[in-house]
């Protein structure tokens, strides 16, 4: 009995597709039946330079498997060049179904050693371009009463890192994009959910690894392949999951994890109301034990992927 095909007959745009995290996700959608739009400018970790090389070789693979794909260069980053990518899929396929916006760089620095051009270009290539795509896409979706949005986030927003005030922005940024998207579009049956990827790329290749713990970190991510992000998007963007929406999800080798959402978890009252003094002597000393640690993601997820 053949295999049922998850997206078959469905059109999927998945940008930064020509590497990394997005190849796996390209290949596993075209193997799951999707017709794919696998963009990437090709560009280093950075956002410096391009290379039609990358994308173009994620479509010789898919074809060669039997899968259907073409290759899109545009940049995210700017809205005309990022509705081409959208547009690209509808003139070459008809149709859209399905956008992940994985596509990413890194400028790391201390906070107070960042410099204003590092903030706005990760901020313009995550958020903003996520937000390109998805508006480009949002009007596509609204007239054919369906569609998904998978959005890549990361634990350096919905957690903490050191040295990546940008990237943490931006990727918690687009956690309240995508409970937006998914809030406003429900009613034309588009579900929009963000995942948070454990799995070794370029930009985590760009880690420091000065000390023995940063090394042995770097080492247990190594293990961590792309192709274990790619099952849970190609699902998120399947029939079968239509009826998840406005989610965070965190996937880690074999591990998946529902990650929470800020909600109210301590409140302190006083009748006649606060005063600056009252704050100091009686409502933060009430709250304190439950305020959060200044913790990184490493904190957190400590111990090794299954």
């Amino acid at each position: 009995m053949a295999k049922t095909k998850m997206l078959d007959g469905k059109v999927v745009v998945v940008t930064g597709a020509g590497r990394g995290i997005g190849r796996g996700i390209a290949l596993l959608c075209a193997a799951e039946g999707a017709s794919v739009v696998v963009n990437d400018p090709g560009g280093s970790t950075d956002g410096a330079g391009t290379s039609a090389a990358p994308a173009e070789e994620v479509v010789e693979e898919i074809k060669k498997a039997g899968g259907k794909a073409v290759a899109n260069f545009e940049s995210v980053a700017e809205a005309i060049p990022a509705s081409k990518i959208i547009k690209q899929a509808v003139d070459t396929y008809g149709r859209l179904d399905g956008v992940v916006n994985n596509a990413g760089i890194l400028r790391d620095a201390i906070f107070h050693k960042m410099s204003i051009d590092a903030f706005e270009a990760v901020i313009k290539v995550h958020l903003m371009g996520s937000f390109y795509t998805s508006h480009a896409a949002a009007r596509i979706y609204r007239e054919q009463n369906s569609g998904s949005f998978v959005h890549f986030t990361s634990t350096s927003g919905l957690v903490g890192n050191f040295g990546q005030a940008n990237y943490a922005a931006a990727k918690l940024g687009i956690v309240g994009l995508s409970k937006s998207i998914a809030l406003d579009m429900q009613r034309y049956g588009v579900n929009s959910n963000c995942v948070s990827p454990f799995a070794w790329s370029r930009m985590i290749g760009s880690i420091p690894t000065e000390t023995e713990a940063e090394k042995a970190r770097v080492e247990r991510m190594q293990r961590m392949g792309p192709e274990k992000i790619a099952p849970l998007v190609a699902f998120l963007l399947s029939d079968a999951g239509k009826d998840v929406s406005g989610q965070i999800f965190a996937a880690r080798m074999n591990e998946i994890f529902l990650m929470g959402q800020s909600r109210p978890i301590r409140s302190i009252h006083r009748d006649e109301g606060w005063t600056p003094q009252t704050l100091a002597e009686h409502g933060m000393p009430a709250l304190k034990s439950s305020f959060y640690k200044l913790d990184r993601s490493a904190d957190i997820f400590s111990w090794d992927p299954v």
